[in-house]
């Protein structure tokens, strides 16, 4: 079977979680026999070198080949932030060439821009199936079906509801719901995204698919138990993207609480957003900015290190529709602490669970887990053990079996 796939990114160059959920499930496809051309946006050579880097991520599998369009999409992107995108790249365009030749003058255009390039795409590649990756991407799906006449997965990672806090942007949330309508089978990757989706779109439940993340075991930065700079202290982190639907506010309000009880607790956070400052000020407010270490946006094996030296890693999303980060801190030997407004509280049985909102219980949790080592140590081995349980295979028989459900049904 061969699958023509549109997404964002593609490890070694990732924002988040969309990334390493791609590359581990075209890795998890290609074991099953899966083709899969992927196809996602890409700035032209110079512009930016990172994209050329990308084009060797293809290398672990030949079952796997990547295709770009140049374009200065990514996941998560807004019109401020790709208006930020475009400047970025006039200024280093210089006077040689306009972008505006080349890129969109704003978001839709952008995304209307890329479904054209996708439809080309599709006439020149052999496939069965066509696979997209979140709101961005399909319209471009859209259009490969209209000239291919093969079937459409859509999967929703996220949907736009869940990325602004219940505050959508309605020509986004439209797009959206044209994509989810038009698929043959919706993929989401837990049961509350397929609760999401059928509350804000009414799409047919029948047609939706629950495939939970994976996580791949291969993964050489993986480790336990690397020595913290920080000396005696407990170390709690908060890695993600800095933005309302991963509740770092309430990180901050949980952190207050816990220092009254251990003052001797740091807070690690790393990650970027446009709620950084918001975080930064809202800490000194409290008192505690000396108690937080802030260090940016990580990547690589940066990550696995910084879940390595944590004691406990929380995850206090508002609308979190899997969470695989949390799957990569039991990886690395990190305990979590998860809301349960997230689809990997689904799945994983050894964590602390809250609501996101409860910052006094979250606290409650925090203080008697560092408090009492010996509930630290044992929930620590215990979710170890059941983190062996997740892998690649699972989530892409899943997905395959999506695919032949999709051609039956356009058969």
């Amino acid at each position: 079977m061969k699958v023509l796939m549109f997404g964002w990114e593609f490890p070694p160059f990732k924002s988040g979680g969309l990334g390493t959920a791609c590359y581990d499930l075209t890795k998890g496809l290609s074991r099953q026999g899966i083709d899969v051309t992927f196809v996602m946006p890409a700035a032209p050579e110079g512009a930016n070198a990172q994209f050329v880097k990308l084009l060797g991520a293809n290398n672990f599998s030949k079952n796997v080949k990547v295709r770009k369009i140049s374009s200065i999409l990514a996941p998560y992107q807004s019109f401020t932030s790709y208006a930020e995108a475009l400047k970025q790249m006039k200024s280093r365009a210089g006077l040689k060439k306009n972008p505006n030749d080349i890129y969109g003058t704003n978001l839709y255009e952008e995304v209307y821009r890329y479904s054209i390039a996708a439809e080309e795409i599709a006439e020149e590649e052999q496939f069965d199936v066509i696979h997209v990756h979140d709101w961005m991407t399909y319209q471009a799906g859209i259009n490969a079906k209209r000239v291919s006449g093969k079937p459409l997965v859509a999967h929703i990672h996220a949907t736009e509801f869940d990325r602004t806090g219940g505050n959508p942007n309605q020509m986004i949330s439209h797009m959206e719901y044209q994509g989810l309508l038009a698929a043959d089978i919706v993929i989401a990757n837990s049961n509350f995204t397929k609760q999401n989706v059928v509350q804000h779109y009414n799409i047919d439940p029948g047609k939706i698919e629950v495939v939970h993340w994976g996580i791949d075991p291969e993964n050489p930065h993986y480790g336990i138990n690397q020595k913290s700079p920080f000396d005696d202290e407990k170390v709690v982190l908060f890695l993600g993207r800095i933005t309302i639907q991963k509740g770092p506010d309430y990180f901050i309000e949980t952190a207050d609480r816990v220092l009254k009880y251990l003052p001797n607790t740091k807070f690690v956070v790393a990650g970027s957003g446009d709620m950084f400052e918001r975080m930064i000020n809202r800490a000194d407010e409290l008192g505690i900015l000396d108690r937080f270490l802030f260090t940016g946006f990580l990547k690589g094996a940066d990550v696995h290190r910084a879940f390595q030296l944590a004691d406990l890693y929380v995850m206090p999303s508002v609308s979190e529709p899997f969470g695989l980060v949390a799957l990569e801190s039991l990886k690395n030997g990190t305990p979590i602490l998860i809301s349960k407004q997230s689809g990997v509280s689904e799945v994983v049985n050894n964590a602390l669970k809250t609501d996101f909102w409860d910052v006094d219980e979250m606290a409650n949790k925090i203080v008697n887990l560092l408090k009492y080592s010996e509930l630290l140590e044992e929930l620590k081995e215990n979710s170890i053990m059941e983190v062996q349980k997740f892998n690649l295979d699972e989530p892409a028989m899943k997905t395959k079996a999506a695919y032949e459900r999709a051609l039956t049904i356009r058969r």
